[in-house]
């Protein structure tokens, strides 16, 4: 079977595209997902996204992670598959489309290559040490560090993703500390990538929250952050107890297109 695909990045997170709104790709094989997105014998991807229909909504957003599982909300893969769905003349510049944690609503450039992805409102944060822990979409760890420009990510991540705490169910782990402009510097390692991305939107998203959380920093917040990717920010507010009104902002672009053959 030839499935033609579309290669999106979003400060270097980067995603698979396929319309898949009239229904004829059966996605549920992980081993078929897991091979695409192998960066040696496949396309390569940190995950793949399927563009459907969606009664109610402009679309559906299904994402699948590199490992080939089903996936908790992807923040990058949202911002993407809008600016996939403007290209592909489903949107203009405002959408509401449906994704595994819920409805969002986004905005996009004229250009299309900048999106404003609305996130759910957050109202629980707890704490493991002196880490922060929080959902926002998806499971993430928040945690401060010197000198992360040389970090080992890998390592680090990888260890706290795989402790007795988080093994189970996996959980993404970031690491943060003030960037030299204002904001934050953020790494991340991601659960089902299973390594260190170029970016995470939940992530930042989470540590964001947590930065304000850990700050008491009420009102309405624009937090600048940079990844190895480049540069995001968020937007919330918050009134000591909840996050509300959260926007994830940042770049999306096509980066190629073309037809992959595989096994039915």
């Amino acid at each position: 079977m030839k499935i033609h695909f579309y290669k999106y990045q979003g400060a270097g997170n980067d995603f698979i595209m396929v319309d898949n709104r009239d229904n004829t790709i059966n996605h549920s094989n992980p081993n078929i997902i897991s091979s695409l997105c192998d960066r040696r014998f496949g396309i390569g991807g940190d995950g793949m996204m399927f563009l459907q229909q969606k009664e109610g909504y402009d679309f559906e957003m299904v994402y699948y992670n590199a490992d080939g599982k089903p996936s908790s909300m992807c923040g990058n893969g949202g911002r993407c598959i809008v600016a996939f769905a403007k290209f592909l003349g489903i949107i203009d510049t405002e959408t509401d489309f449906l994704a595994v944690d819920g409805p969002h609503h986004a905005k996009i450039s004229e250009s299309g290559d900048w999106v404003s992805l609305q996130m759910i409102d957050v109202d629980t944060i707890t704490r493991d040490n002196a880490a922060y822990v929080l959902n926002t979409g998806s499971p993430h760890y928040v945690t401060f560090a010197n000198n992360l420009a040389s970090k080992n990510v890998y390592a680090d991540g990888h260890a706290i993703r795989n402790n007795d705490t988080y093994k189970a169910n996996g959980i993404n782990v970031n690491f943060v500390e003030p960037a030299e402009k204002g904001g934050y510097f953020v790494r991340t390692f991601e659960r089902g990538v299973e390594d260190e991305t170029f970016a995470c939107g939940t992530g930042v998203t989470a540590v964001a929250l947590a930065m304000a959380k850990h700050h008491n920093q009420t009102g309405s917040n624009n937090t600048p952050i940079k990844v190895l990717g480049g540069d995001m920010n968020i937007r919330f507010n918050y009134n000591g107890n909840s996050f509300t009104d959260i926007f994830l902002e940042g770049p999306a672009k096509q980066v190629f297109e073309g037809d992959v053959i595989i096994s039915d």
